[in-house]
């Protein structure tokens, strides 16, 4: 008995192995009647039985599980997009999410941080690596450019840097909400085995994120207010909103507004004087306010 109504799955595996060359899979190109692989070459591919993969395409069995669908879409080299579709036509649900460790993002993903000029602006990956940055970031709260790259987690900061603790208002209530809403991001991503060292290594420096850790708290990073106190700007209020980015499971931005439009012109000034004496900013500038 079919468990695949309209025999969506089916019609979808079809379709994807008639669009591969199985020449450039090592089958032999000869003469087919239709494009692509036959059902026996995505079975081998699978490792699969060529008997079951032929039923799934004729809408016959039941549900096929988990690692076979994976062991479907990596036989017919399917995309990221493609995976998570084929999961929803044969198990009703998207695939657990696979982490990817992430290093930069694309030049149009700077540009969208780029323009926002009085508004700090970071994308991060989900274990809270920042990967991208802004003018208004590096002058308000880090210049992430002055640091090294293992440095620039926002956990790290927070619990192993004192000026990054002296500039928060409330240095305790922020260090809680980080850490919170640093597991559910872990959690959601499916990095927990990614973050065992970093976790490792702040429970041994520092008590106060040892603590935190323990208590489990999960809280959503959606929005809120943040107050930072800047070396030559003082008290700054700042008006933060989280995003997702569409197909980047692994990357989340983070934008802080300027609560006020006094705040704003302030800031405009700030950064404005910044860029006309270029890279005179002192050490004290560079160093971090903010993870």
């Amino acid at each position: 008995m079919s468990t695949d109504p309209g025999n969506g799955l089916g019609s979808y595996l079809r379709d994807r192995r008639t669009r591969l060359d199985p020449a450039a899979l090592g089958f032999p190109a000869g003469r087919r009647r239709t494009p692509g692989l036959r059902r026996e070459e995505v079975a081998q591919r699978a490792n699969i039985s060529p008997t079951w993969y032929t039923w799934r395409e004729q809408g016959r069995g039941g549900a096929p599980s988990a690692d076979v669908l994976d062991r479907i879409a990596a036989g017919l080299m399917l995309t990221d997009p493609e995976r998570e579709h084929l999961f929803m036509l044969g198990l009703g649900r998207p695939p657990e999410v696979r982490y990817k460790v992430i290093n930069s993002v694309s030049p149009r993903l700077q540009r969208v941080l780029d323009t926002l000029t009085v508004s700090p602006a970071i994308i991060k990956t989900a274990t809270w690596d920042v990967v991208a940055w802004n003018r208004a970031a590096a002058a308000l709260l880090t210049d992430y450019a002055q640091l090294p790259a293992a440095q620039r987690n926002i956990l790290r900061l927070m619990f192993a840097d004192s000026r990054v603790r002296a500039a928060q208002e409330d240095w305790l209530s922020v260090a809680r909400f980080v850490v919170g809403a640093f597991r559910a991001d872990v959690a959601r991503a499916g990095a927990t085995t990614e973050i065992t060292n970093l976790v490792d290594e702040l429970s041994r420096t520092s008590p106060e994120f040892d603590r935190l850790w323990r208590d489990n708290n999960i809280v959503a990073c959606g929005e809120g207010l943040k107050r930072i106190h800047h070396p030559e700007l003082g008290l700054l209020e700042l008006e933060f909103s989280a995003f997702a980015i569409d197909g980047r499971p692994e990357l989340g931005m983070v934008v802080y507004n300027p609560a006020t439009s006094e705040g704003a012109d302030l800031i405009r000034r700030y950064i404005e004087r910044q860029r006309e004496i270029g890279s005179g900013a002192s050490e004290t500038e560079r160093r971090p306010l903010e993870g």
